[in-house]
C-alpha cells in the first residue's frame, strides 16, 4: 500500500474511490487488484513479478 494506507490496484494504480478493488494476499502482505486487471494476474502473472517481491515465475509447459 502507499504511504497514506490508501488501497490501490497493484497493476493500474487506481484507488478504491475510482474502482472496486479485490483483496489478495501474498507472503503475508495485503495487496489489491481491480476487476479489469484481474486477467493480468491470472494470465500474465510475470508482468506483476516486480510488484510482488519474492514471487517466483515458474515456466509453463509448451503446448
Amino acid at each position: 500500500m502507499n504511504e497514506q494506507n490508501e488501497k490501490i490496484c497493484l497493476n493500474c494504480n487506481r484507488t478504491e474511490s475510482q474502482i472496486p478493488l479485490l483483496t489478495l494476499s501474498f507472503k503475508g502482505d495485503a495487496n489489491y487488484i481491480c476487476p479489469q486487471c484481474l486477467p493480468v494476474l491470472i494470465h500474465k502473472t510475470h508482468t506483476l513479478a516486480d510488484k510482488l517481491p519474492g514471487m517466483e515465475i515458474v515456466p509453463t509447459a509448451a503446448q
